[in-house]
């Protein structure tokens, strides 16, 4: 009789999987929209410097057809809330107005831990989506899990 029960593995991979799409957008979206308030987000993409760059992103294919539709939705109202983590984060790594200091080995290598500025964070949880993302197996060691979780535990909380 075969059994139902998850591995710890896997039981790990599920947890990190919750951890990533359920409780890290929230973070980001906190500091997103510090950095840019919803009241006047519309005006902020709209703005021709801003907007210019938008298109330099959409060009080098940073930006897709769908996130630019949130940017620029029919209603003209844009909304942070329609954004996906990775919009939000491109956002904020790329736009020149937001005054985030990139971490000392560049937004696509893990920060070490002592690094706990919110560019870090942000590329705390990049690391760790793709990562997930690129795993084939659903499987994640309790030494990578453990190392993660306190990791995206701790973005979490200072954004929550």
């Amino acid at each position: 009789m075969a059994s139902n029960a998850l591995s710890q593995e896997e039981e790990n991979y599920v947890r990190m999987s919750l951890l990533l799409t359920g409780i890290s957008p929230h973070a980001v979206r906190v500091l997103f929209d510090k950095e840019f308030p919803p009241a006047s987000l519309s005006l902020t993409v709209n703005d021709k410097k801003v907007k210019q760059k938008l298109n330099d992103l959409r060009g080098k294919r940073i930006i897709n057809k769908a996130q630019w539709d949130r940017l620029f939705p029919t209603s003209g109202i844009t909304d942070s809330k329609t954004f996906d983590v990775t919009l939000m984060i491109a956002l904020l790594r790329n736009l020149p107005n937001v005054p985030l200091v990139p971490p000392v080995n560049g937004y696509d290598d893990l920060p070490v831990t002592t690094e706990t500025t919110p560019a870090s964070d942000l590329a705390r949880i990049k690391h760790y989506r793709n990562l997930l993302a690129h795993l084939h197996d659903g499987k994640v060691d309790g030494t990578l899990f453990t190392t993660a979780w306190k990791d995206i535990s701790n973005v979490s909380k200072t954004y929550n």
